[in-house]
This record gives C-alpha cells, structure tokens and sequence, in this order.
C-alpha cells in the first residue's frame, strides 16, 4: 500500500515521503494512528511542500545545533560532588546533573537524548562526555568532577 508519512518514523522514513508499505502495517498501524495518509492521485503536491518545510526546519535546527556546538566545543563543565577518600562519589553524577552544569556555566540548553553517556559518572577526575546536537552536529566536552568532603 501506498503512504505519505505525516510524522517522522524511525526505520520507516521521514516526514513527507511517500513509501509502499505493507497493508497490515498501514491498516493497522499508520492510518489509525494518524501517521500517515493513504497516496492518491493529488498528494504528490501535499508530499513535496511537507518536504520542503522539513528540509526548511532541518535548516534551522542544525543551525541551532551549530551555534551551541560552537559554544560547547572543548568546554570543561566543573561539577563538584561528595566523594570518599579513594575518589569514589557518594551516588553519582548522572545526565540530570550535567546538564544544569551546563546551563548554569555555559548558557546552553540541551536535552537528556543529546547526551551520549553509557553510564552514570561514579568517580572523581575529568570525564569525557560526546553531545550530539544534530544528526552529523557533535563535540565533546570534558566533566571535571570535584570531590568534596
């Protein structure tokens, strides 16, 4: 069966484009969940200016995500923690935590997803820490957590 996607779906496509898919997928899934549209004959006009304000958000967005990578390019977020005499923290140092180190040190506001950290900070020292802003928008920032009595 034949689809426009109205909405962004992983593995599937993206927002405007018109796929053939499965009939069950697209019955049971797509058009109830309001999804996707069933392709006729005149929704090849609907599916070009839905791609073209993506391609115009897309625009924005990574240009957003350029200007916050700018700032946060090789940034070091000092964040002070309770820590044992063996540098190891009392709890840990989670992505909640480094991202209001972010915002009150640096000004920039970035979500939990744009954080790649496999696992909670749970020791002193300089932690290095990947922020995805976009699609092919990274850098890295470095962590310094301070141990405090």
């Amino acid at each position: 069966m034949k689809v426009l996607l109205r909405s962004d779906i992983p593995g599937v496509g993206r927002r405007g484009d018109l796929l053939e898919v499965a009939g069950g997928y697209a019955r049971n899934y797509l058009l109830p969940g309001g999804l996707a549209v069933e392709a006729n004959d005149g929704i090849a006009g609907q599916a070009a200016a839905m791609r073209r304000s993506r391609d115009l958000r897309d625009a924005a967005d990574r240009e957003a995500a350029q200007t916050k990578a700018s700032v946060l390019a090789g940034a070091v977020i000092g964040i002070t923690a309770r820590a044992g005499g063996n540098g190891r923290l009392f709890g840990s140092i989670s992505h909640h935590e480094i991202i209001n180190a972010i915002q009150a040190q640096k000004g920039v506001t970035i979500e939990r997803h744009n954080l790649m950290l496999d696992e909670t900070i749970k020791a002193t020292g300089s932690h290095e820490v990947q922020v995805v802003l976009f699609h092919d928008v990274e850098t890295t920032i470095t962590v310094e957590v301070i141990g405090a009595a």
